[in-house]
């Protein structure tokens, strides 16, 4: 007899033999891929380490001793396992600052308490709140630090000395212009073009080359030939670890030191949070999916960033947080677990031991350059259009002015208010005009109804002639109570002077029974246009079960699935079938005139008609598992799809053909999951026409899809946007779409709809040239569907 156990590595089952002895623990194993990302990430994190310490005015070797702390301590204890910590350059204009006024001891003792109120955050578990703060602000004041790191490392570049804020360096750059120093800014020079060429090098030996960091090349050439040229620049002097500072107790005023603890906190915490999530995104959209490394847990992240900065301030090093860029490096370089940070800071710790004669020969201004560069990088041209496309842009300039101005905790108030202020005016934003047709008063309303609104839609109202026949349309989602009851209020007062009320949708789709107070609302009361359509029943109208329903043979009350169909179909007769009954009426004497071919999944959480508002006759809908286009002589008998398009384009003359897929697609989970052994069946038959989007998404030679700017959030995502974009190449394959694309009377559309979200998303390409870029464009609320485009 034998007992089988699931196997964890192989979801298989492993025969084990009873009474047997247990198994021992297996031995700690570095992946090879570990070991390599850790060697890359190292290379990386050394010189910046030491630039951004010479950039806050801290000994050097608190660079080293934050690297190594981030690597050891917050990669062992963070929640994030391939995300690499140390110090940012986000940090660098606060731990300047602090250095500044209160001297770098209590600088210490200000990140110890940092460490400890994180640790303290992480116990309420309020990581995820960090994200509720717009991307915006946040954006807006990395590129604020950015410019002032900047700023301030142009001095030493140029062979000066940075002053104490933005606005002083720029004063001071006209003096700084007239005294270069020649020496110092070759050394800048060669260090700048070393790390913006060496990425750029051609051909087969650059693609080799750029496996070295960009930033280890960079300051290892300028240190080359400051030596052996013999340049008379200052370097990088370590002291000995025998006289390095440790913290001492804060001196200065408690407000001052708690504004400082507040800061950093802040600071490094969403940082690091925002960094975690991104470094989950970039694990998904790997060739392998993220396989095996899991996402991360934010409030433990949050724990194992303040242990690190506890840690940290307490052996004299600067603040840490998660840094974005080394983050990215270890991710490229395939590391699969927390491994490879851990390595990481061990091998920052062997260097700041065993290296100090190599590293004391480093030229400062190579460092400042190195800094420099990162700083003006940190002002992503990417970002600005990602906000300007949401239209934040003037949070971000607000947020950005403000830290390069008076300072991060007062440019991040500045950014929140103001973002507040464009919330509320998107919400006031409510436009309401009235005319007249037919002899009918028709109240157009455009916009969110909120409290804000209701003096405007009040004073409309009562503009309105009494007993007049009225048409409110209202063009908005969301209504609140305090207009809900101004328009209801209305309402009952109109029909009371003898005048009529109907109130449609934005399509002038009517909306019956709107309000309670209508004379024949109280028939069907509960049936809102917002009541959530989930196996609704109106009023207790139709019973769970009839009341002489027999059991079967086991005591259980039949299914009830017919009834509730008999029942809807009930509501449609009696509700919904004198509101249309006209519309199809004409639709049967004309015959299906649609605009357009619809081909989505067969998905039952994918409402065709809701997710376009669209009605009878607009679309002639193409459903089946995946959304698939099979290739013209691949279909294997199967010939429904290619004479649905077929019909579509020949007979109906469709304008235009738009291929939809949606997120958490079960075909595309069982595509990942498929295996070549898995036994033949219909379903597996007709995914094999999936395969091409597999491919693709493998495939080196396709950019990743996108989705508004960012990476899919898994694989699945990432296969359901390739799949899209593969079944348009598909379509291209049939002659009658070919002939029609090159007559120009065809466009095709992509489409990628969010179940979870509700929101929509359109493939940006160029129709003409038949080519796409793969990003999906968020499909905004004030713009029509059929238009929305990206820029």
């Amino acid at each position: 007899m034998t007992l089988c156990t699931p196997d964890r590595t192989t979801n298989r089952p492993r025969v084990q033999r009873p009474h047997s002895p247990p198994e021992r623990p297996r031995r700690f194993r570095i992946a090879g891929a570990d070991l390599s990302a850790s060697v890359a990430v190292f290379l990386i994190a050394l010189p910046l380490s030491l630039g951004i310490a010479l950039a806050t005015g801290a000994p050097l070797q608190s660079g080293l001793v934050a690297a190594a702390v981030g690597g050891l301590v917050a990669g062992r204890f963070g929640g994030s396992p391939l995300q690499v910590s140390g110090p940012a350059a986000g940090l660098t204009v606060v731990t300047a600052e602090l250095i500044q006024l209160y001297g770098w001891r209590t600088t210490c003792a200000i990140t110890v308490l940092a460490g400890l109120a994180q640790l303290g955050l992480s116990a309420l578990r309020v990581a995820r709140s960090a994200l509720a703060v717009s991307p915006a602000i946040v954006h807006g004041m990395l590129a604020g630090i950015g410019v002032t790191i900047a700023l301030a490392q142009l001095h030493i570049v140029l062979g000066g000395t940075p002053q104490s804020s933005a606005v002083d360096n720029v004063m001071g750059l006209p003096s700084q212009l007239a005294r270069i120093h020649p020496a110092a800014l070759g050394i800048s020079a060669l260090t700048v073009v070393g790390l913006l060429g060496w990425p750029r090098l051609p051909g087969r030996a650059g693609q080799l080359a750029r496996k070295v960091p960009a930033a280890l090349v960079a300051v290892t050439g300028a240190t080359a030939v400051a030596a052996v040229a013999g340049l008379a620049v200052p370097r990088v002097d370590l002291p000995s670890w025998s006289s390095h500072a440790l913290p001492g107790l804060p001196e200065g005023p408690v407000l001052g030191i708690a504004a400082g603890v507040l800061t950093i906190t802040l600071v490094t915490s969403v940082q690091s949070l925002l960094s975690a999530v991104a470094v989950d995104k970039l694990v998904a959209a790997r060739a392998d999916g993220g396989r095996g490394v899991p996402r991360s847990r934010l409030d433990r992240e949050l724990a194992g960033q303040g242990a690190a900065n506890l840690v940290s301030g307490a052996l004299g090093g600067l603040p840490v947080a998660g840094v974005a860029v080394r983050s990215v490096a270890n991710v490229s370089a395939g590391a699969v677990s927390r491994a490879s940070t851990m390595l990481h800071g061990l091998w920052i710790v062997l260097a700041a031991l065993l290296l100090v004669p190599v590293l004391d020969l480093i030229p400062l201004p190579a460092l400042a350059a190195l800094v420099m560069v990162v700083g003006i990088q940190m002002v992503s041209i990417t970002r600005i259009r990602t906000v300007t496309r949401h239209r934040e842009v003037v949070v971000y300039a607000v947020t950005l002015t403000g830290v390069v101005l008076i300072g991060i905790l007062e440019g991040v108030a500045l950014g929140i208010a103001v973002a507040i202020a464009v919330a509320l005016h998107r919400l006031t934003r409510t436009r309401i005009t009235r005319e007249e047709r037919d002899g009918r008063q028709l109240l157009h309303v455009r916009g969110q109804l909120t409290f804000l609104a209701v003096p405007r839609l009040s004073r409309a109202l009562h503009q309105l002639p009494h007993g007049s026949d009225v048409v409110v349309e209202l063009d908005g989602s969301f209504m609140d109570h305090a207009a809900y009851e101004t328009l209801s209020d209305w309402t009952a007062g109109h029909l009371a002077h003898g005048g009529t009320v109907e109130t449609t949708g934005p399509s002038g789709v009517r909306i019956a029974e709107p309000m309670p107070t209508a004379p024949s609302a109280a028939a069907h009361g509960c049936c809102r246009p917002w009541t959530p359509w989930h196996n609704h029943q109106c009023g207790g109208e139709q019973p769970a079960s009839p009341p002489d329903a027999e059991s079967d043979e086991t005591g259980e009350t039949p299914p009830t699935t017919g009834l509730k169909l008999a029942s809807g179909i009930g509501k449609f007769q009696r509700n919904t079938a004198p509101l249309v009954r006209d519309e199809l009426a004409r639709l049967a004497r004309e015959g299906q005139r649609p605009s357009q071919l619809f081909l989505t999944c067969a998905d039952s959480r994918l409402v065709t008609s809701m997710i376009t508002s669209s009605g009878p006759g607009d679309l002639f809908t193409v459903r089946n598992v995946g959304n698939l286009v099979p290739l013209p002589g691949e279909e294997s008998g199967d010939d429904s799809v290619a004479a649905a398009i077929e019909y579509a384009v020949e007979v109906l003359r469709v304008e235009s053909i738009t291929v939809c897929g949606h997120s958490g697609c079960g075909a595309m989970q069982a595509l990942l999951n498929g295996r070549p052994d898995d036994p033949p069946s219909p379903l597996r038959r007709w995914l094999r026409h999936g395969t091409p989007s597999l491919e693709r998404m493998a495939s080196r030679r396709h950019a990743w899809a996108r989705i508004s700017g960012r990476l899919p959030a898994d694989a699945v995502e990432q296969l359901c946007l390739t799949n899209v974009v593969q079944q348009l190449e598909h379509l291209r394959a049939y002659e009658s779409v070919a002939r029609r694309l090159a007559e120009g009377t065809l466009t095709l559309h992509g489409m990628y709809f969010h179940v979870g979200e509700a929101q929509a998303y359109l493939l940006s390409g160029t129709d003409e040239v038949h080519s796409y870029d793969d990003v999906f464009t968020q499909v905004m609320p004030t713009e029509p569907l059929e238009t929305a485009r990206a820029s």
